[in-house]
């Protein structure tokens, strides 16, 4: 059995006792989560899609760890201009542990 969740933007494909890193959300570590935006739940030959959310579908997760990701450096340079520019970014992000999914 698994799910396609929508959160942060993004969509992740997801079965139970899976851990995955998403953005940003809030809460303690220990602490369950629900992500309701559920848009697409298969189990076995059983394939339900929303349009576009699917009604009553749950996913259950755990918080594992709040982190940042590693440095993505941004070098920007114009040839023969004597024009250079760094940057860099981390981007924060959740872990979680998915418990459980529900149709």
């Amino acid at each position: 059995m698994y799910a396609v969740i929508k959160t942060g933007g993004k969509q992740y494909r997801v079965i139970q006792g899976e851990t995955l890193k998403i953005e940003t959300v809030a809460g303690d570590v220990g602490s369950a989560i629900v992500l309701d935006k559920v848009l697409m739940v298969a189990d076995g030959d059983k394939l339900s899609v929303g349009k576009p959310l699917l009604a009553g579908a749950i996913v259950s997760a755990t918080i594992v760890s709040n982190g940042r990701h590693d440095k993505v450096k941004i070098f920007k340079m114009r040839r023969r201009k004597h024009y250079q520019k760094h940057q860099g970014h981390r981007q924060n992000y959740t872990e979680i542990r998915i418990d459980g999914i529900s149709a």
